[in-house]
């Protein structure tokens, strides 16, 4: 025989509900089944992996899933897995129907090939139900341990008799306060083990209930509103603002902080920190909260994935909550398609926040470019779409258009894609560097306007008068400090001589101080003189410039001459540095008033 693989169920549930009638005259029968219900979590996931055979006189099409009343309003995930010998393989469609006269939620399950009488099934059904694992007691001190109660169902609640079911159950933690007998079951560390039961009724119900020690993390995702902000320049923002409760036993009593840093199971079910799983290719990453950057985050890149350790300000408590931001960017071509004018958005619905997520509440909203149109959405399980909005940024006109959505009771099943598809013309992309362009040119053309026109009623002689003796004791500072440069480099070219003794590189730089000197001190005479032309007094202290330059430019051949002397051996060079000393001393303080003849300028 050969073995087929398993194919996966989506979840679709359609929003009126078909009415079908279910008894044993469809011949269905549960054979076997081996039941988990995995307790480890703040979750509860029920796993029932059953045999199903027709025993009836014809083939049947469908077969029914059912959930008890109790646990359907806390169903947050249902799937189903099937394997037989003859399906082809695909997806199979589950949908939510109703049982006459019975109470529950029902989904049944369309099989792609019909199954014949005398033929059996395999199949496979897991769940996640949130919210049903009750803290008790419900308030706890910081040295106290969580304890918590779950009830369900000793049997696999089935439209269908059951031949044989067995039980396991996976507890967090070998501590268990007490638990139901029924059928003399096996304890073994955090593992209890139910049945085998034989002949079990359809519908048939036992409350199951145990009351157990469980410290793993009991957050709560009340709230959270997911942001996706496309551009067509090669970036998607993406931006998420979480609302975080712990939903344990609540914190009774002071909190010690001294306690909870110096013992290890001080605060045992609370939570220091969780880890954020993003995309790959996120970069930018940032996380904080009203007060700002929360710089005890951490973030680590992987191959596959970018890791950041959210750590909150504070540990949080049964009843404690708290409030963050978190967002990135991606490059838009992992994530954007197009075929011509065609565009298609994919990108998961929700992120993985924590391990075991639970999702109270999430809205999400996609900001497509401004200018998309015939806007479509394809999701992999329903929501609630609400109407769309208009979101206006940086050089937007008319507002780019904002698909909002939301949905209740999310876990990490449901981090699926989805996918926009929206008509896009490419003309539009120019729409904003031409904006940016007519800004800037509608700017300079006003500008060469004003300072072109002369809006005065009179002139202003002595206005004319000062901007020219404004300009012209700017070009004189320009060249005093071209001038004072030339002292530097001569400085360095004296210095290279004293090492390389090269007599012609000294003269040669002698010869251009001495030219390019000239023509400076000849410019700002002429300067000086339209000064004085112009009647400004500043004309006088130009010259005592002139003056004081000419004394720092004796002592600057001063220092080449002692140079030649210790070179040549003429002088000592205890004795020259003494010399050189002072004849930087006195450099210095020529400059010093020199420069403050020109900041009076």
């Amino acid at each position: 025989m050969t073995r087929k693989p398993l194919l996966s169920i989506a979840c679709v549930l359609l929003v009126f509900p078909v009415m079908v009638r279910v008894s044993a005259a469809d011949g269905l029968v549960n054979e076997d089944v081996k039941r988990t219900v995995d307790l480890s979590t703040h979750l509860a996931k029920i796993t029932a992996e059953i045999v199903l055979v027709n025993q009836g006189p014809g083939p049947v099409h469908s077969f029914v899933i059912a959930v008890e009343s109790d646990l359907a309003p806390h169903l947050a995930y249902i799937g189903a897995s099937v394997k037989g010998d003859e399906e082809e393989d695909g997806t199979l469609e589950l949908q939510q129907t109703t049982v006459r006269g019975q109470s529950g939620e029902f989904y049944k399950v369309q099989l792609p090939s019909s199954l014949a009488a005398g033929a059996q099934l395999k199949t496979k059904v897991e769940m996640s139900f949130s919210h049903v694992l009750k803290p008790f007691p419900t308030q706890i001190t910081q040295a106290e341990r969580q304890l918590v109660v779950f009830q369900g169902n000793h049997y696999l609640y089935s439209p269908y008799p059951t031949r044989s079911q067995t039980t396991r159950v996976r507890l967090a933690s070998k501590n268990v306060e007490n638990y139901t007998k029924l059928g003399n079951p096996s304890k073994v560390d955090e593992v209890i083990e139910y049945g085998a039961f034989k002949d079990i009724a359809p519908f048939s119900e036992d409350t199951l209930k145990i009351h157990y020690e469980n410290n793993t993390p009991f957050l709560t995702i009340t709230s959270i509103t997911r942001i996706i902000e496309v551009s067509h320049w090669g970036n998607i923002a993406v931006e998420e603002t979480i609302d975080l409760r712990h939903t344990g036993a609540v914190l009774k009593g002071p909190f010690s902080r001294y306690d909870y840093q110096r013992q290890s199971d001080s605060g045992i079910s609370s939570v220091k920190s969780f880890k954020t799983i993003l995309p790959a290719s996120a970069q930018d990453v940032y996380y904080r909260d009203e007060i700002g950057n929360i710089s005890t985050s951490h973030l680590q890149v992987l191959d596959d994935s970018v890791e950041v350790e959210v750590r909150p300000r504070f540990p949080l408590f049964g009843g404690w909550k708290t409030h963050y931001i978190i967002g990135y960017n991606l490059p838009s071509y992992e994530y954007l398609y197009m075929l011509g004018d065609q565009y298609a958005l994919k990108m998961r619905l929700v992120d993985h926040v924590y391990d075991d997520q639970v999702i109270d509440d999430m809205t999400v909203k996609i900001i497509l470019p401004e200018g998309a149109r015939n806007v479509h959405v394809d999701t992999p399980y329903n929501i609630d779409h609400l109407p769309s909005q208009l979101h206006y940024t940086y050089l937007d006109t008319f507002g780019r258009p904002v698909l909002v959505a939301t949905k209740n009771n999310l876990v990490e099943q449901h981090i699926q894609d989805f996918v926009v598809h929206y008509n896009f013309n490419k003309i539009l992309m120019l729409q904003e560097p031409l904006l940016v362009v007519g800004a800037f040119y509608i700017l300079f053309f006003t500008v060469i306007i004003y300072v072109r026109l002369d809006f005065s009623i009179t002139k202003d002689p002595a206005a004319e008068v000062r901007m020219k003796v404004a300009s012209i004791t700017e070009q004189v500072l320009t060249l005093v400090n071209k001038r004072l440069g030339l002292y530097r480099h001569m400085d360095e070219v004296v210095n290279r001589y004293k090492q390389s003794r090269d007599t012609g590189a000294l003269n040669s730089g002698r010869k251009t101080l001495e030219a390019d000197h000239r023509t400076l001190t000849n410019e700002i005479s002429s300067l000086q003189a339209r000064l004085k032309a112009e009647g400004s007094d500043l004309a006088e202290k130009v010259g005592e410039v002139q003056k004081l330059d000419g004394q720092v430019k004796e002592l600057v051949s001063r220092s080449c001459l002692e140079a030649e002397r210790l070179v040549a051996g003429k002088v000592k060079k205890e004795a020259y540095i003494e010399s050189e000393k002072t004849l930087t001393s006195k450099r210095q303080e020529l400059i010093n008033r020199i420069d403050s003849l020109l900041d009076a300028l």
